[in-house]
């Protein structure tokens, strides 16, 4: 079973109709044996840092999220879940993140002739031996919705990056803890083909 994290984000249905195209039992739970015991767990979110830490925590789902991580079970975030890993945004001064992952969330610079949010595809460098990009050609093209980005403190975490006024650290993996900035259940065969590399984290080849 695949656990999608249910804390009230907006974009959690498209995630659980994505992960049933690709075959796989999914539920959308804030029950917390149910997400220990499922094998894949996802953190979908679009919104606000400081809206979604209250209802994470309003939900009990804080320690749920550390339990899971600490288990080993691999654990995706997405868009606003992958800000979420980290200890601070600048969306929302003085709220304390998961702090799961160092690095920092700063809002995208202006610049003329560049919008924020940044709505729209991009293409991705994609870093060596990163796990959520195998099979895929260079520099696929994934969609972005976002006015806040990644800067993440350790290069090796960093997965792949983009560029949108500045570089964006889109991707980040650590030991089984992955996310994405962009949101792969928007971003066709390439999106699918990243949440089928998640899913099959653990499986024999």
């Amino acid at each position: 079973m695949i656990a999608i994290l249910d804390y009230d984000s907006g974009n959690i249905k498209s995630v659980e109709k994505a992960v049933q195209y690709l075959k796989k039992d999914v539920c959308i739970t804030k029950d917390r044996d149910v997400i220990l015991n499922s094998e894949k767990v996802i953190l979908p979110g679009v919104g606000n840092f400081g809206d979604a830490m209250r209802k994470l925590k309003e939900y009990g789902l804080v320690n749920v999220i550390y339990d899971v991580i600490d288990k080993g079970t691999p654990f995706l975030g997405i868009c606003l879940g992958l800000q979420l890993l980290f200890p601070t945004s600048e969306e929302s001064t003085g709220v304390t993140g998961l702090g799961i992952l160092n690095g920092k969330i700063v809002r995208l610079p202006e610049q003329a002739g560049v919008k924020i949010p940044h709505m729209g595809w991009n293409s991705l460098h994609i870093h060596p031996n990163a796990t959520l990009f195998r099979g895929l050609p260079e520099n696929p093209y994934v969609y972005f919705v976002h006015s806040y980005y990644l800067q993440a403190e350790k290069p090796e975490d960093v997965a792949a990056d983009t560029f949108y006024a500045t570089e964006i650290h889109a991707s980040v993996e650590h030991n089984n803890v992955f996310a994405c900035q962009f949101h792969p259940e928007k971003s066709g065969t390439v999106g699918l083909r990243i949440l089928e590399n998640f899913l099959r984290i653990g499986e024999a080849d």
